[in-house]
């Protein structure tokens, strides 16, 4: 058996699925449902998608339990059934798709400072450099042009990406990953002042990134003016992602490409912010809120908020009835002037009073 191939039984197995059809087929692959073949595993998570299954050729299509009696009826084909079909995806993806392997070495280019304390089988490639007082637990990668200051710690199993950048004290946990172009700690945006007599507040805190946080390319997390900036266990930030001083974000919360965070603002566990939030200083969003694309939030939201609607966010059911609306909003304009006119008309055709 090729060496990444799997039995369907025992992908079912492993996700907690029901298999309906033959579940000895053999998989050896992962593919989009319009390309899959025979050997392949695809998935339909949307079920808006469900006309791609009578034409798929895959060996089994991952679905979810409504789906099953119909398509199966229809084509005869396999299924793995499962309640959330987009996980299981993931998690048969993770088996047929393992992670790179690196070299455990120092490349004779990587500069390491004498007073750097480095763990097991640590990887440091070409162009790296750390600083004094620097800790790296075991395992970790550092990619080329990765650069380290001073008394920054690192945990163990952490990937840093080309070109990252973490400056002096910052603290990540463990199994965390940076991607190219990161840049942790560098100086909050805090001035005192105005015009030439504006000056700069020095940035004596730091960042800390607990365990388990990916962080995209290209994103920037400022150090704290005091204390620290802190992102809290299994955040996923995507690229191009701004975020302040002083800010904290909430375990497990997502943040989307381009969004910004300004200064002080606490977002509570499990928020999402979608892509190109805006959100403004000193302000707390709470627990499990949802933010929608291009808004921007100049106060604070409660625990468990769905809201949308750019500039000025309203609750999302409110948000959708403009929107419904706005395209109308020229013809409505025409009936008003319209009833306006006829309103005049007829008041003046009433008899005035003696």
């Amino acid at each position: 058996m090729p060496p990444r191939e799997r039995i369907l039984r025992d992908l079912a197995e492993y996700v907690g699925g029901r298999i309906i059809g033959d579940d000895s087929v053999k998989i050896s692959r992962v593919s989009p449902i319009e390309e899959a073949g025979t050997g392949d595993i695809t998935f339909l998570a949307n079920p808006r998608y469900a006309r791609f299954i009578s034409a798929s050729k895959a060996s089994a299509i991952i679905v979810a339990p409504q789906l099953v009696a119909s398509e199966r009826a229809k084509t005869g084909q396999g299924f793995l059934e499962v309640a959330q079909p987009y996980v299981a995806f993931a998690r048969i993806l993770q088996l047929f798709a393992p992670g790179a392997e690196y070299r455990r070495e120092i490349a004779p280019s990587a500069h390491i400072d004498p007073t750097a304390k480095l763990g097991h089988d640590v990887s440091a490639y070409p162009n790296v450099y750390v600083g004094k007082s620097v800790l790296i637990g075991d395992r970790s990668v550092l990619l080329p042009g990765v650069f380290l200051g001073d008394r920054v710690e690192i945990g163990s199993d952490c990937v840093l990406h080309p070109n990252v950048v973490v400056r002096d004290g910052c603290r990540l946990g463990n199994r965390v990953i940076l991607h190219a172009g990161v840049v942790i700690g560098s100086d909050g945006f805090g001035y005192a002042g105005s015009g030439e007599h504006r000056i700069k507040i020095p940035q004596v805190g730091i960042v800390e990134v607990e365990d388990d946080v990916e962080i995209g390319a290209n994103t920037t997390i400022d150090r704290a003016t005091l204390g620290r900036t802190l992102i809290g266990r299994g955040a996923k930030i995507d690229n191009l992602v701004q975020i302040a001083h002083n800010v904290t974000v909430g375990a497990n919360s997502v943040i989307a490409a381009q969004a910004g965070i300004a200064g002080s603002t606490k977002l509570g566990k499990n928020v999402t912010l979608a892509g190109q939030v805006g959100v403004v200083n000193h302000i707390e969003i709470g627990d499990g809120a949802i933010i929608g694309p291009q808004s921007g939030v100049p106060q604070s939201v409660p625990a468990g908020a769905l809201l949308s609607g750019g500039i000025g966010v309203a609750p999302h059911h409110e948000w959708l009835k403009v929107m419904t609306l706005l395209p109308q909003l020229p013809k409505l304009w025409t009936l008003v002037r319209r009833l306006e006119k006829q309103m005049a008309q007829l008041a003046n055709r009433q008899p005035k009073e003696k």
